[in-house]
């Protein structure tokens, strides 16, 4: 930092650096969302102010209508956004604009690479809008004043966005934020009453405070006529269905969200009766960048007549429907409401009850008439609407109709399909319905747990994502009057799917294999709670089991972990060869090494961790050697 007489400069935080010089060169997909980007940053800041007035009465009234305001100076070839809302400090001024701590702004950096370079769209999606006046100005001046500082506190901004800018103290008679744009050569056409109405009217025509647009300078002759405003200037959820079209409601999707794409669906009631709001929620197209952070920004507003409050943080719609963008304008709570106040509120579990019920009809309507939009919905959210069945119990039966799996009915192990697909597929006799929890899709697709579940033709749930242990243990116990049944676990049961020479088949296995079960469950001690001869296995010599009384959570919770349920059981295959060869020698020497690589071999086709492959390799060296003729010969 160095000292000037009446001003300092500062250097930019590396990050910005870098993202001016993208703004700068790179971005050139769609310019005009330069004005989309401060306009909406305008209204943020009167709705703030607003708000703090309502719980600062320190603040004082503010006697002039909230308006934000455009102008253009051909001569001075600028053009200018100026709002009376809460204006920044000096200290706001260096957080907000000379340092980015936001984490997404490096997910942003990173996106841009390849043909995404040059997506425009980006900038709304990561919230960097300011930094989008780069794209068309070669120099940015920011002056501001904070709503309650004193005049003499105003404070002037400049940069050429090339790693420097400056920094002075100016008097400003009212609080809010002017910025003016210098344009780059090339820039010329946007200095136009029409281009610049079309651009407002496109993008920030339903911006709920009005958008005046003038001229500067010279340029009176192409001046808009007066000060009425170039937008609808009103709240569109307040406005009649009847008079709203897709593509207005679209384009308030683009002003809330800063999402270029159009919404999958959205929904807006007004509920009148004991309590009265409004909804106007959209489900997006995509995923946002930080849909997995903790504390990643909720997508729901909260309006009280029409009047932004705050961010939903959890209390309007629950963890799980996290994804869902959009306004709640009640006209029941006081202004001065707060976050703490929220709690408790009857009126806020009315909505909230209201808005997950109005939500999860619009996904069944979806996923019932529209099932490649809800393919989509699913692949972009599914892992996070799976949460609701934990987290919300009320509405588990209606959550649990939308759950899509991925299953063995599919060859290419794409297609995910819904549990009344299942349930209607299901195999005259079958009474359970079958999945298997694995670390992988790979690891569930290749596991010998299917092998008889395949030769009979009965269908299983592959279940590879973390979130799958908390549907299935528990939770979702079962489904259309079918008991879910994990695959890995006990002893199967086909139920009328079994025949009579099956049954038969199984128990004489079971005897003539009694002492070679004994041998290896003796030179399995410690690792193995229990051997037995399997009815689950076809090809495979050999497959690890939860125990009867071992849960399926603690199977798969030990899967993503390090290793083994508490209670492993091996089962064999008394059909494979190596199992049968076993079972003809049971004096073998190395009947003990045979039945660790036996297990570990188990292990490693569940996906879980060898804890220690060195004995794993040294053992199965030692049975090469002997079946390739003895290390003496």
């Amino acid at each position: 930092m160095t000292s000037q007489a009446d001003a300092e400069t500062f250097t930019f935080q590396a990050e910005v650096t870098q993202l001016l010089d993208l703004m700068a060169h790179s971005l050139y997909s769609n310019k005009e969302i330069f004005l989309r980007e401060l306009i909406s940053n305008a209204s943020d800041a009167i709705d703030r102010s607003r708000f703090e007035r309502l719980s600062r009465p320190d603040l004082g009234e503010d006697d002039a209508p909230p308006r934000i305001r455009v102008e253009y100076d051909k001569d001075a070839r600028t053009i200018t956004v100026a709002d009376n809302g809460i204006g920044m400090s000096r200290a706001e001024v260096i957080d907000n604009i000379g340092t980015i701590a936001r984490s997404g702004t490096a997910e942003f950096l990173r996106s841009l690479s390849g043909d995404r370079r040059g997506d425009a769209a980006l900038i709304g999606q990561f919230g960097v809008g300011f930094y989008s006046a780069f794209v068309v100005a070669d120099r940015v001046t920011l002056t501001t004043r904070r709503a309650g500082a004193a005049a003499a506190e105003g404070v002037r901004w400049s940069s050429d966005g090339k790693g420097e800018y400056t920094l002075e103290a100016v008097e400003r008679a009212e609080p809010g934020t002017t910025i003016v744009l210098h344009l780059r050569e090339g820039e010329e056409d946007l200095l136009n009453e029409h281009r610049l109405r079309s651009i407002i009217q496109k993008y920030s025509d339903h911006i709920s405070v009005p958008i005046v647009l003038g001229a500067q300078g010279g340029s009176g002759a192409d001046q808009a006529g007066g000060d009425s405003p170039v937008n609808q200037a009103s709240a569109l959820w307040t406005r009649p269905k009847n008079e709203l079209t897709e593509r207005d409601y679209h384009d308030f999707y683009r002003h809330i969200t800063n999402d270029f794409s159009d919404p999958l669906a959205y929904l807006h009631a007004k509920v009148e009766g004991r309590y009265e709001y409004t909804l106007l929620l959209y489900i997006p197209s995509h995923a946002p960048y930080d849909l997995w952070m903790p504390q990643a920004r909720r997508g729901v507003r909260l309006h009280v007549q029409r009047v932004f409050i705050l961010e939903d943080d959890g209390r309007l719609l629950p963890r799980y429907l996290r994804f869902v963008r959009g306004v709640i304008d009640s006209a029941d709570l006081p202004l001065n409401v707060s976050r703490e106040m929220l709690q408790g509120s009857r009126a806020v579990d009315h909505i909230r009850s209201s808005a997950v019920k109005r939500v999860l009809r619009l996904l069944k309507d979806m996923a019932d008439n529209e099932p490649d939009k809800y393919a989509e919905f699913w692949k972009q959210f599914g892992s996070v609407l799976k949460e609701g069945i934990a987290d919300d119990p009320a509405n588990r039966e209606d959550i649990a109709e939308l759950l899509r799996f991925t299953s063995t009915h599919s060859a290419t192990q794409e297609a995910d399909v819904s549990l009344h697909d299942y349930v209607d597929r299901m195999k005259e006799g079958q009474d359970k319905i079958y999945y298997l929890l694995a670390p992988t899709l790979a690891a569930a697709t290749a596991s010998p747990h299917l092998e008889a579940f395949r030769k009979k033709g009965i269908e299983v749930l592959l279940l590879s994502e973390a979130v799958d242990n908390w549907v299935v243990t528990g939770l979702l116990q079962e489904f259309g009057g079918k008991r879910l049944q994990s695959v890995a676990q006990g002893v199967p049961d086909f139920g009328d799917l079994a025949d009579e020479a099956e049954k038969k088949e199984a128990e004489q296995a079971s005897a003539d294999y009694a002492d070679l079960v004994g041998k290896l469950k003796e030179a399995l001690a410690g690792k193995a709670w229990d051997v037995r001869v399997s009815s689950r296995l076809t090809t495979s010599p050999a497959c690890i089991v939860a125990n009867e009384a071992d849960t399926e959570l603690t199977l798969a919770r030990r899967l993503r972990g390090s290793g083994l349920p508490n209670q492993p059981v091996l089962e064999i295959n008394p059909r494979h060869p190596l199992v049968e060869r076993l079972n003809r020698d049971l004096d073998d020497p190395r009947l003990a090494d045979w039945a660790h690589v036996l297990f570990t071999q188990a292990v490693l086709t569940l996906g879980a961790r060898v804890d220690d492959p060195s004995d794993f390799v040294n053992r199965l060296n030692g049975l090469l050697v002997d079946l390739t003729g003895g290390a003496g010969d």
